[in-house]
């Protein structure tokens, strides 16, 4: 399958704090109108408004875009709840379906993820076309097979594609030229080669997920 290169965004990634903006200008609007002017007693309420729209939605510069701010939601918690990096889920998705979420394999894979029913089974996942329970499944499989192989990348994303028992089979990645493909092409965009095992807790600090953490690495 044709890969395409991941689109960064240059923006913050934030669904509501773009609200935030309308939200002032109402206020200030609806104040004027009717003759009772912004008060600088109203500042901390708008400031914890836009506070709230900030640490909500956030997700860092440098995780890619699906194109689907629900999406790219859903990816981001997933990564939390599982503490693997969300930058290697989208670089997975991008490989497996190009995030199109109707995708189905000859082999009967389907979804976001490319999950195999049995797999789905395995990590709960009845309705692979739902997106949420597709991504959630996996990437519970991503941390399981990151587990497995101590962080190895390349190790854990041949055991996506071609199953744990092949990875064990060779003592490293199966000579299949799929397997080898895909992992050099996933690599190659997630730009690393050992994924770090740590609690969902410290994966917030490690992969920089909280708005605090990214601009500390920024600076």
């Amino acid at each position: 399958m044709e890969n395409t290169e991941m689109k960064f965004p240059r923006l913050p990634h934030l669904r509501t704090v773009k609200f935030a903006p309308v939200a002032v200008f109402f206020l200030f609007f609806v104040t004027n109108l009717t003759g009772f002017y912004f008060s600088p007693a109203l500042a901390p309420t708008v400031q914890a408004i836009t506070r709230a729209d900030f640490s909500s939605d956030f997700i860092p510069l440098d995780i890619p875009q699906s194109g689907d701010c629900d999406l790219d939601l859903i990816i981001f918690r997933a990564g939390e709840r599982e503490a693997v990096d969300p930058r290697l889920i989208h670089a997975v998705i991008q490989q497996e379906s190009k995030y199109d979420p109707k995708a189905t394999s000859p082999v009967g894979a389907k979804g976001l993820m490319q999950l195999m029913p049995d797999t789905g089974k395995r990590f709960d996942c009845k309705n692979l076309k739902d997106e949420a329970c597709n991504v959630e499944a996996g990437t519970k499989y991503l941390a399981w097979l990151l587990k497995r192989f101590n962080g190895d990348v390349s190790l854990a994303l041949a055991g996506y594609n071609a199953g744990e028992g092949s990875v064990d089979k060779y003592k490293g990645i199966p000579p299949y030229h799929e397997t080898e493909n895909y992992v050099k092409k996933i690599v190659g965009n997630y730009g690393k080669t050992y994924h770090p095992i740590v609690s969902p807790d410290d994966a917030k600090v490690v992969f920089g997920l909280t708005s605090s953490s990214s601009a500390s690495s920024s600076d």
